[in-house]
C-alpha cells in the first residue's frame, strides 16, 4: 500500500494550447469552438474569458465583459504552471482589455500567437467598442504570428472597402504594417465560386492564396473561431506558419462539410468539430 508514487511515471508532454476569449452559451464559437478545436487536433485546451455571451444560433442577447484584473489573472495562472505552446486571442472587447492582454502577453513571452480581430458576431452584433480598435492595431498586432481577420474586419481595421483580388492583396500588406509576422485575409465574405483566403508573409513580403471550394451551408457560426483556433493548435505542434495555415483550411472546410448535414436551433448552426470522431 502507499507505493502510488514511487514509480518514476511516463514523461509525455501535451501539445498546449490558450484561448483568450468569450465564451458562446450556444457553443457554437468563442471558446466553446477553440477548445473543442484544440482537442480535436491533438492538443490540450486552455481558456482565459474575457466576456459572457448569452447567444444562440440566432444572435446574441447579452454581452457581460470580465473585468480586464480578472482576465489577467487568468493568464497568469495558465503561464506560471502550466505554459503554452500557442496562444488563440479571440473577442476582446474594450481597450482597456486588450492592454492588459498584450501586457502578460509580453510578460510571459508567449509564442505563436494567433489573432482573429473580432469585430461583429456572424448575426451582426457588434463584439468590439469602438475605442478597442485603435488598441488592437497599435497592442495586439505587433505580438501577433498571424492575424486572421475577415473582409468586414480588414474593411474595418483599415477604414476602406475592399471590393477586388487586388484590393484584397493591398489590404494584407498594408495589415502587416501593424507588427504582425503574417496577415490571413479570409474570403468567405466575397460572392465567388471558391472561398479564397490570402496569406501574406510580412518578413519574405510573400502571398500564398489557398483555395477551398465553398460548401453551401447554413452552419456557419464559429467558423472564423474554429480557423484560428485550428492555426494555433498546428503552430504548437511545430508546423510552419504556411503549413499551419494549411492545415486549419482543410480542417475547417471539412468540419463545414460534415456540419451541413445537421441541424441545431433556429438559425446559423455550428461546424462540426469532430467529424474524425463521430460514427
Amino acid at each position: 500500500m502507499g507505493h502510488a508514487h514511487s514509480s518514476p511515471g511516463p514523461h509525455r508532454t501535451y501539445r498546449r494550447v490558450l484561448t483568450i476569449a468569450g465564451s458562446d452559451s450556444g457553443g457554437g464559437a468563442g471558446i466553446q469552438a477553440d477548445l473543442k478545436t484544440f482537442a480535436a487536433l491533438g492538443c490540450y485546451g486552455m481558456s482565459a474569458v474575457t466576456a459572457l455571451t448569452a447567444q444562440n444560433t440566432v444572435g446574441v442577447k447579452g454581452i457581460h465583459p470580465v473585468p480586464p484584473d480578472f482576465a489577467a489573472a487568468q493568464i497568469s495562472a495558465v503561464f506560471e504552471d502550466i505554459g503554452a505552446d500557442a496562444v488563440k486571442i479571440g473577442m476582446l472587447y474594450s481597450a482597456e482589455l486588450i492592454r492588459v492582454v498584450a501586457g502578460q502577453l509580453r510578460k510571459f513571452s508567449a509564442r505563436n500567437i494567433v489573432l482573429d480581430p473580432v469585430m461583429v458576431a456572424q448575426s451582426g452584433d457588434r463584439l468590439l467598442r469602438d475605442d478597442a480598435v485603435d488598441a488592437l492595431t497599435e497592442h495586439l498586432m505587433p505580438l501577433a504570428d498571424v492575424v486572421t481577420p475577415n473582409i468586414p474586419e480588414a474593411e474595418a481595421l483599415l477604414e476602406r472597402d475592399i471590393r477586388s483580388a487586388e484590393d484584397l492583396r493591398r489590404a494584407a500588406r498594408d495589415l502587416g504594417r501593424f507588427g504582425s509576422r503574417s496577415v490571413l485575409v479570409k474570403g468567405g465574405h466575397r460572392e465567388e465560386a471558391d472561398s479564397s483566403d490570402l496569406l501574406y508573409l510580412c518578413r519574405e513580403e510573400r502571398f500564398v492564396t489557398f483555395t477551398a471550394e465553398r460548401v453551401g451551408s447554413p452552419n456557419t457560426h464559429g467558423t472564423g473561431c474554429t480557423l484560428s483556433s485550428a492555426i494555433a493548435a498546428r503552430l504548437a505542434g511545430g508546423d510552419s506558419l504556411e503549413e499551419a495555415v494549411s492545415r486549419a483550411k482543410e480542417y475547417i472546410s471539412r468540419a463545414i462539410r460534415a456540419g451541413s448535414a445537421y441541424t441545431l436551433g433556429r438559425g446559423h448552426g455550428p461546424v462540426h468539430h469532430f467529424f474524425n470522431y463521430w460514427v
